[in-house]
């Protein structure tokens, strides 16, 4: 009797679902009609001639738009550029972007190109280019294309507004990187450290290249900096998950109304199954990046370390018009292990500007300022660890934002290309005896030093490119300048690899996250 129950209520359910189906097409086929039978009538009736194609690709944005922040439409012409960050490289200014209401708004920075080494922020809106206003003017993403791509070493001046406050800043076009591990190398004798700037369709296998590689120099132990990776495939962020968890162990999950549940989990082939993990995220750290910070802290399989991450927990698939453009439509919510999804709330304008307002409440100083959701509650699957849904990953042990120095006057200079300038004019002057000097680059670590003469020059040509000199701020700032002005130059001279070496002697995050595994408390944290 009870299977015959059961049946039944299968059966039921299957007509519900069927008929719930038909009602969905009807009302598809009459909304359907209904634009159809506006556009009959504006072409054949409105006053003066009109653009049809371009209507209807309007219209198609304002209804994306109307969505969420990620469901977004993609011409033929976009449709190359939008995958570049993650499969090519391009001659440009490093940055992707969206046009959100008539404005051209940063969705994220390329790490390593010529935005993020002038200063630019994701969420900054791009309002003029080359001395043309490109704010309200609804311009084709093809056209701010032409505007930002361009050939090798050409100058793009932008001017950019964040926070309300305008800012100018000159761009060297260049090659974008396209590699997705930025640095992997030996912090001390056991612990390594991996830098993934975004998850790409080579993440993995560059992943698991170094890792191997720090396994054979000894690494026992490993820090995986994902601050401010703003995400890309979730394929990528699944295989870096396996190569952390044991066999059969979900890594995410995803569901939605009209896509049927999808579990991923963890197989046996991964090469760190064995040894502490910490992960270190910021504010900008998003969605693949959240799916790995999500199931090492759901499975207390490690740490995480630095600031709550960005909060996206939507998924997107690409879907062909009958034209050849696409359509980028969120199609379901992605699940951390423990059944949290983190997304944040999108239903009004301050979407990506909620990661400024952290500031603005103190909850980039404090953790206690960190607002969560108490019916949002979940618990880790094997310590029982108290964890939060509905807005990013909240990390095991806060680091807080540096306080103690202003930085906008090492910022101008920084976002009128001087110091860019100055390193490459610099080096390519210097480039035969740098490398005679030091033939390495553990010799140049040790011995090389930025000189008060090279600020002061950096300084005079600051006041050329219109930057004056402010020696109350340029005091404090006098031995970060030094230490990323040698980065840099480590760059120019070797590569991205030992740029982070240098640069992450001053990263708090990345300090405090080897302290931890120093001092005790990873060993606290795991324990609950």
């Amino acid at each position: 009797m009870m299977r015959r129950l059961i049946i039944l209520s299968m059966v039921l359910f299957g007509i519900l679902r069927i008929g719930q189906a038909q009602n969905n097409n009807n009302a598809v086929r009459e909304q359907t009609l209904k634009y159809q039978r506006l556009m009959a009538l504006i072409d054949a009736f409105y006053v003066d001639t009109v653009n049809l194609p371009k209507l209807t690709e309007d219209a198609i944005v304002k209804v994306l738009s109307d969505l969420d922040p990620h469901s977004v439409y993609i011409s033929k012409e976009e449709m190359e550029d939008m995958n570049e960050p993650l499969e090519g490289g391009f001659y440009g200014i490093g940055i992707q972007f969206s046009l959100l209401r008539d404005t051209l708004m940063v969705v994220s920075v390329v790490p390593g190109g010529p935005s993020e080494k002038v200063g630019l922020l994701d969420g900054d809106r791009i309002v003029e280019v080359n001395g043309e206003n490109i704010a309200g003017v609804k311009l084709s993403n093809s056209a701010v294309r032409k505007k930002l791509k361009g050939e090798k070493g050409t100058l793009v001046r932008i001017k950019v507004l964040r926070n309300g406050e305008l800012l100018d800043f000159d761009i060297i076009r260049d090659k974008i990187p396209i590699h997705s591990v930025d640095a992997a190398y030996m912090l001390d004798k056991t612990v390594g450290y991996i830098k993934i700037s975004r998850f790409s369709a080579n993440t993995i296998e560059e992943f698991e290249t170094a890792l191997r590689d720090l396994q054979n120099e000894g690494m026992r132990d490993l820090i995986l900096d994902l601050q401010g990776n703003s995400g890309g495939y979730m394929g990528a962020a699944i295989g870096i998950g396996d190569n952390f968890l044991d066999d059969k162990k979900m890594i995410v999950y995803t569901d939605g109304m009209a896509s049927a549940k999808r579990e991923e989990y963890s197989t046996s082939k991964g090469l760190l199954k064995n040894g502490r993990v910490v992960v270190l995220i910021d504010g900008s750290s998003a969605s693949a990046s959240e799916i790995v910070a999500g199931a090492v802290q759901d499975w207390d399989r490690g740490v995480i370390v630095g600031r709550r991450s960005f909060g996206k927990g939507l998924v997107q698939r690409q879907y062909p018009l009958t034209d050849g453009t696409m359509v980028r439509l969120t199609t379901a919510h992605y699940y951390t292990p423990s059944g949290r999804c983190i997304q944040k709330p999108y239903k009004d304008e301050n979407y990506r500007a909620e990661v400024y307002d952290r500031y603005s409440n103190g909850e980039l100083l404090s953790a206690d300022s960190i607002q969560v959701n108490d019916s949002l509650l979940y618990y880790t699957k094997l310590k029982k660890r108290v964890v939060y849904g509905g807005g990013g990953i909240i990390p095991d042990i806060f680091v807080p934002i540096d306080t103690g120095v202003n930085y906008a006057y090492f910022n101008r200079l920084i976002g009128k290309s001087v110091v860019g300038q100055y390193i490459n004019n610099y080096v390519d002057k210097n480039r035969a005896e740098l490398k005679s000097k030091y033939p390495d680059f553990k010799k140049f670590r040790k011995s090389y030093e930025v000189t008060d003469a090279m600020i002061r020059e950096i300084v005079e040509e600051g006041v050329k490119a219109g930057v004056p000199e402010d020696e109350k701020l340029l005091t404090p700032v006098i031995p970060v300048m030094k230490l990323q002005i040698k980065a840099l130059i480590a760059q120019n001279l070797w590569g991205m690899n030992e740029m982070y070496i240098l640069m992450n002697e001053d990263n708090k995050i990345m300090r405090e996250a080897l302290n931890a595994l120093h001092d005790g408390r990873y060993e606290k944290v795991m324990e609950g």
